[in-house]
């Protein structure tokens, strides 16, 4: 129903009551309205003031306005407190949330994750010193934070920026990243681009590994060696390639009903590399370290990455194309020498 047929069956509704009156006109005037107005959001009035600060067509929360009882049954099929941090437009709400006594306990999705899940690295520079505060309690409280996605975000640039990543250490500290209970593996789950920090090389020190890492995991978010690619980090590829070679050509399946990916494939893949303009760097690099374009893939036995990017029309299909000439006229001797001198072309990193 639009604005304009609304104000005008108010007006007509109004017009009628103010000249019939008494209280049963009222009551049909109010059923009469009602049905008008049907499928149409609550009126702002009518909500409690959790869901009207959460609401931006009710205008702009006001600081002191949320009531607690509120908090404890909002009526919400989500949790306030969950809906309030997977979106950065109402972390505002949460210092006051937490101050009059909302739990992530009582959340069925842990807030963090909700919002690790939504925004896997968001502008935590943006939000206020009391917000920050906010998002950091809401992580230390709450033991079901410690999740793949989770680790993945706060171990994200924005996140090291503002000192969100001290929460990782705090965890490390209190002993609740153990290599031997965690049913993820935490080499994975951080950021590519926190692979080589200090706080990375003290999880391998205590057990972690980057094959634990490439099993399945409970988030949604990517594998840190998927990530990686998709990403074109080169320092975290490294990082992988140095630990598991065989990374490069084959990646295992994660669970038992999957089929082990090749880099290859996905990288020449259209929408898989964030870049795409990139997709030639990675290629060249996978080749350097002995990536197979002719064998074939997992899913089709007459399919090979070559082969994929000439049905792709891929730009790269002759790049591809070039080991298994070498391979044919010299063997495998030849087949490395190709990859070394291909090795030698990349740009230093």
């Amino acid at each position: 129903m639009t604005r304009l047929h609304r104000l005008v069956a108010a007006l007509g509704l109004a017009a009628g009551s103010l000249l019939l009156g008494g209280c049963t006109t009222s009551l049909v005037v109010a059923h009469l309205y009602d049905k008008i107005t049907e499928g149409d959001p609550a009126s702002c009035f009518r909500l409690n003031s959790v869901d009207r600060a959460l609401q931006p067509r009710c205008g702009t929360y006001q600081p002191g306005s949320l009531k607690a009882e509120d908090l404890r049954a909002s009526g919400l099929p989500v949790c306030p407190l969950t809906l309030a941090a997977r979106d950065p437009a109402n972390w505002k709400l949460l210092p006051e949330m937490i101050d009059k006594g909302a739990l992530p306990e009582a959340c069925i999705t842990p807030p963090t994750v909700a919002l690790a899940q939504a925004h896997p690295c968001p502008d935590f520079a943006a939000a206020a010193p009391a917000e920050l505060a906010a998002l950091r309690w809401l992580a230390e409280a709450d033991a079901r934070a410690i999740h793949h996605d989770t680790v993945r975000m706060l171990s994200c640039p924005n996140a090291r920026a503002v000192g969100l990543d001290t929460v990782l250490e705090g965890w490390l500290a209190q002993d609740q990243l153990r290599a031997d209970t965690l049913p993820f593996g935490v080499m994975g789950a951080l950021h590519p681009s926190h692979l080589n920090s200090t706080l990375a090389r003290t999880l391998e020190a205590r057990g972690h590994t980057a094959r634990a890492s490439l099993a399945a995991h409970n988030g949604r978010l990517p594998g840190g060696y998927e990530e990686a690619l998709r990403t074109a980090d080169f320092a975290a590829l490294d990082w992988w390639v140095q630990r598991e070679p065989s990374l490069v050509d084959r990646v295992p399946a994660a669970e038992a009903r999957q089929l082990p990916w090749v880099p290859l494939a996905r990288v020449i893949t259209p929408a898989f590399v964030g870049e795409p303009t990139r997709q030639r760097e990675l290629v060249d690099y996978l080749l350097a370290h002995g990536a197979q374009p002719w064998r074939s893939l997992p899913h089709d036995p007459n399919l090979t990455p070559a082969t994929l990017a000439v049905k792709l029309h891929s730009p790269l299909a002759q790049t591809l194309a070039g080991p298994r000439v070498a391979a044919t006229r010299g063997g495998a001797t030849a087949a490395a020498t190709s990859a070394a001198a291909a090795a030698a072309t990349l740009p230093a990193r």
